[in-house]
């Protein structure tokens, strides 16, 4: 682990009240939603992790409270070092805060959290679908969403599908 990314962590588990783990020398904050704006400025520009990796959700539905955990994968070229940040967000009030100002590419990564989770991001500047229909309605990644299967193609079930399928009219 680098003294930059130690460093990091320290500050600002020690400014924001941030919880630390660490696991195979990854560091992972565990933050409020509303500070994780001012940690991304922060990290951003006084530790150089300049780039976005990713950002996703984890759903814990049913195991934990609040349900959702909006994760940020940050990187540090000048040090080569990557941290982690999550921030908690009920279901009943599953709104955030945009990081698209620190970090541009989050546009695309919390408009598919939106699509596919349901968690609005405040401050976004374009909130909207992106991966699925206008008019769908719901959000499929998330843990209660019932599962739909359809059953796999074979030789000898092939005719029985067949009938089963719609079809277009001629």
């Amino acid at each position: 682990m680098g003294n930059n990314l130690q460093t990091a962590a320290e500050t600002i588990q020690e400014k924001y009240n941030g919880e630390i783990s660490s696991f195979r020398d990854q560091i992972t904050l565990l933050l409020s939603k509303d500070s994780i704006v001012e940690v991304c400025q922060i990290l951003r520009d006084d530790f150089s992790f300049g780039v976005l990796v990713d950002e996703t959700v984890v759903d814990y539905w049913r195991r934990k409270e609040p349900r959702f955990q909006v994760v940020y994968q940050l990187h540090s070229r000048q040090h080569d070092e990557r941290i982690f940040l999550r921030t908690p967000v009920s279901d009943d009030n599953p709104i955030t805060s945009s990081v698209v100002s620190i970090y541009p590419n989050a546009n695309w990564y919390e408009r598919e959290i939106w699509d596919l989770f349901g968690i609005r991001f405040k401050g976004h500047p374009d909130l909207r679908r992106i991966l699925l229909p206008k008019g769908y309605q719901g959000h499929p990644l998330r843990k209660d969403v019932p599962i739909k299967v359809e059953e796999t193609r074979f030789t000898f079930n092939n005719d029985e599908l067949a009938r089963g399928k719609p079809r277009a009219k001629d």
